[in-house]
């Protein structure tokens, strides 16, 4: 299979006009559509890029659009040849990953902006708003089968391995569209924004501290991915959001390289996240609001079979 782009995340929000306000406002983003039951937003010029619809808080598909010559028709005859479950609409595909995480696949559409966005002209854009939506990262329990899937269903390819425990895969030339890292769990972890340069970086954190988030790691620098990182907290639909800039452009002939899993490959200043980072319950959320850890309270241990809030078990 050959994907073009990811093309939007759907959540699932506990009340539809609360959460396209808070992340309209919150985040910069703006309305695309609104229907009864769904609301479209998109970053920059993009046609949308989060879709919200009613149900239990959290995320409830990522969407990739499919590449120029590669047609709903073929994805249809390659899943049933590679005996993948899938449902078909008359717009879309959707299918699961071996961890259940829901999956769309959409059409190739012709961009109906095709210069740069600093070319165009707007009258209803906001100052502050991300340039587009980049990429996901999921927490897993089954790595190797993970990887396996979006490799050789989804036709993503390896960029680099962090260890044993992380791999980060691509469609195009940025760095990753995905990343894989194994906590023992499935949850997505989070979704990202990318803004211009770090002057827009400083301008988001400031505008979301104003509506009282935090951020949970950073700001920061990868040295896998390059990229310039703040990771931030959304416990109403139980995922972060990470705004970066300077994402590493990957070469046509890119090879997957091996990081040690150390701090400088996560981050070259040197600061690793909190425990709390990994973990989505209401003591970790309260541990990292509060900066418990930092004031020498250790974050509690979820125990040795503890539901999460999702309903998912860690060991």
């Amino acid at each position: 299979m050959r994907l073009r782009r990811i093309h939007h995340v759907c959540l699932r929000v506990a009340d539809l006009d609360e959460a396209a306000g808070r992340w309209s406002i919150q985040f910069g983003l703006t309305l695309s559509k609104r229907e009864p039951e769904r609301v479209l937003l998109r970053c920059g010029y993009e046609p949308y890029s989060l879709e919200l619809i009613p149900g239990q808080p959290g995320v409830d598909h990522v969407a990739y659009e499919l590449d120029r010559d590669w047609s709903l028709e073929t994805t249809v005859a390659f899943l049933d040849a590679h005996d993948v479950a899938f449902e078909r609409t008359p717009d879309a595909i959707f299918l699961a990953d071996v961890e259940k995480n829901r999956i769309e696949l959409v059409p190739w559409a012709p961009r109906e902006q095709r210069y740069p966005d600093v070319a165009l002209c707007t009258t209803e854009l906001p100052a502050f708003r991300p340039r587009k939506l980049g990429h996901v990262n999921y927490l897993t329990a089954r790595l190797a089968e993970q990887v396996s899937f979006y490799t050789n269903i989804l036709g993503m390819r390896v960029t680099d391995y962090l260890g044993e425990e992380g791999v980060w895969l691509h469609i195009n030339a940025d760095h990753h569209v995905m990343a894989l890292v194994n906590k023992g769990y499935a949850h997505i972890h989070h979704f990202a924004f990318e803004l211009v340069d770090w002057g827009e970086i400083r301008v988001a954190l400031d505008h979301l501290a104003q509506h009282g988030r935090w951020i949970a790691w950073g700001p920061l620098r990868h040295g896998l991915g390059r990229n310039l990182s703040a990771y931030v907290r959304i416990p109403e639909e139980e995922c972060f959001v990470e705004i970066y800039c300077d994402m590493e452009q990957l070469e046509a002939d890119h090879q997957p390289r091996y990081w040690p899993d150390n701090a400088h490959s996560s981050n070259v200043w040197g600061i690793l996240p909190p425990r709390s980072y990994f973990r989505f319950d209401p003591i970790a959320v309260e541990w990292e609001r509060e900066g418990k850890e930092a004031l020498g309270y250790p974050l509690p241990p979820l125990g040795g079979s503890t539901i999460q809030s999702t309903g998912r078990t860690e060991a």
